[in-house]
């Protein structure tokens, strides 16, 4: 490394999660700093971006022909090289502006099962984007830390982060992954599966946003005991006579729709314990499982967990922020960098 290296590491540090769903960036002193939809709205004649981020996913499902809103990322990886550098470049320069004159330090977390391909075309990004010095972190050890579990220590620590494109599993001890599995399974998949269900049991079509919503708003892992499920009424298009129509749907029929991607999750995390020593596996019925992400936020996710493995479920304190809160403290400690990054 350069000689002035390590006296420059403590300025302009940046940490990102560089999600299928949802880019988060945190910069060293001032926290979450940003927090956007990994989306890029382009004119498909000229190729010109016109909107990034927030203001890219607004336009889901409202734009013309000419223009088209793509996600640069799938199932966890950059699927389209410059548009995840143009998007990349755009998210570090609102919340570090003057890159040009300090570039910036930067971690960035990634799936576990990402190729050396696909590592160096991250790495990529980030530097044409304007970073000096970019490292790479594993989700589910950024996951780990920034629930702030003991993963420096001899215990069996076990993290499920379920993402926009992929959930992640992994099993941590001495600073280290024991085990660790990536399905591309999560969220965005749960959202294609409700708008499929419609179309095929009602031949009733939603978009990509309105399905999300209706996750949100609906969306159960398991019942509640409870007969009065919850109901939403809903917009979309009758593809049987091509007018309007509103249809009621219930939580059930919600939960109906997305059970294969739950079934897979649920298969994985089995998977998961059969493959861990007994010894971390024994840590891991004492101490529990960590559910984070954003797909953690299904309602009773938590509840078929624990009951699939037998052993207790939680939910980390704010799963949607865990992983960047994780990579961020890494950005204090350059001697867990050294034994985490990949």
């Amino acid at each position: 490394m350069p000689s002035n290296y390590w006296g420059s590491w403590f300025f302009n540090r940046i940490a990102i999660d560089l999600g299928t769903a949802n880019t988060l960036i945190f910069i060293k002193g001032k926290g979450i700093t940003l927090k956007e939809p990994s989306v890029v709205a382009i004119d498909k004649t000229t190729k010109r971006v016109l909107a990034v981020g927030d203001e890219a996913k607004r336009m889901l499902g409202r734009t013309p022909e000419s223009i088209e809103t793509i996600r640069p990322l799938k199932d966890g990886v950059i699927a389209d090289f410059e548009l995840a550098e143009f998007m990349l470049r755009h998210f570090i320069a609102k919340v570090h502006p003057w890159r040009r004159f300090f570039k910036p330090r930067i971690i960035i977390s990634v799936p576990s099962g990402i190729t050396q391909i696909e590592k160096r075309a991250v790495k990529e990004s980030a530097e044409f984007a304007g970073a000096k010095y970019v490292f790479l972190l594993e989700e589910s050890m950024a996951a780990a830390i920034g629930a702030e579990l003991p993963v420096q220590e001899p215990i069996g620590n076990m993290i499920v982060d379920i993402g926009g494109g992929t959930t992640e599993i992994a099993v941590i001890s001495l600073a280290g992954i024991v085990y660790s599995r990536s399905i591309r399974v999560g969220g965005n998949l749960m959202d294609e599966m409700i708008a499929h269900y419609l179309k095929k049991k009602y031949k009733f079509m939603v978009g990509e946003k309105t399905a999300e919503e209706i996750k949100i708003r609906l969306g159960s892992a398991c019942p509640n005991g409870n007969s009065l499920e919850e109901h939403m009424v809903i917009k979309g298009l009758d593809l049987v006579h091509g007018l309007p129509k509103i249809l009621d749907i219930t939580e059930e029929e919600v939960r109906e729709a997305i059970a294969e991607p739950l079934k897979a999750i649920v298969a994985a995390v089995k998977t998961a314990l059969d493959n861990t020593p007994p010894e971390l596996v024994g840590d891991i019925a004492e101490r529990g499982i960590f559910l984070t992400g954003g797909g953690a936020l299904l309602r009773r996710l938590d509840v078929l967990l624990a009951e699939a493995t037998g052993v207790p479920v939680y939910l980390t304190k704010d799963p949607l922020a865990t992983t960047v809160i994780g990579t961020g403290k890494v950005l204090d400690n350059i001697l867990l960098l050294g034994k985490v990054a990949c």
